[in-house]
């Protein structure tokens, strides 16, 4: 990967364990099958290749790292993916997007943009959009920026070439904030 400006932190190496240098892995992504032997991995101090990783114990193997004295040494370690590593390793469903897709989206109503997607909030009860409000609705009074939960009771269509996403209801929640 030529930056890691252009990349996504994707995961952490966490402590060691055990004596052969593996380590516990601290997903930050939703893919952990992308975590697969051979794959050299860009991090913070340098490409790292997967010798093996057990999702079901959360724990990884580094080639070259054979000992927790070695292991130690990338305690803390953050690793990154770019959108084409991303769009190779991660698979989606149908209906399914990835979050660097929907962000800077315009979002659509019945034909007005109510504002451009600033950022996806993880919340206990789903994802959510945050929502910068289009400048127009400000000046009208409306709030900067507004919530939209991603759920199909408010969100109708994405189409990720136009990068635009049609809402249905959420106007209603713009109103209300």
């Amino acid at each position: 990967m030529s930056s890691l400006q252009k990349s996504f932190l994707v995961a952490q190496f966490g402590r060691t364990v055990g004596l052969r240098g593996e380590l516990k892995l601290n997903l930050h992504t939703d893919f952990p099958k992308q975590f697969i032997k051979g794959r050299v991995l860009s991090t913070d101090r340098g490409d790292l290749e997967i010798e093996n990783y057990n999702p079901k114990r959360g724990l990884i193997k580094i080639v070259g790292i054979d000992n927790p004295e070695d292991a130690k040494r990338i305690v803390n370690t953050k690793i990154y993916s770019s959108e084409d590593e991303t769009r190779e390793y991660c698979k989606l469903d149908k209906g399914q997007y990835f979050w660097f897709d929907l962000i800077k989206a315009t979002v659509v109503e019945n034909g007005e943009s109510l504002g451009v997607v600033n950022d996806i909030q993880r919340l206990p009860q789903g994802d959510y959009l945050l929502v910068d409000t289009d400048a127009k609705l400000v000046e009208a009074g409306l709030a900067k920026s507004f919530l939209i939960p991603y759920i199909p009771q408010f969100i109708k269509d994405v189409n990720t070439e136009k990068k635009e996403i049609e809402t249905i209801n959420s106007k209603d929640i713009l109103e209300a904030s």
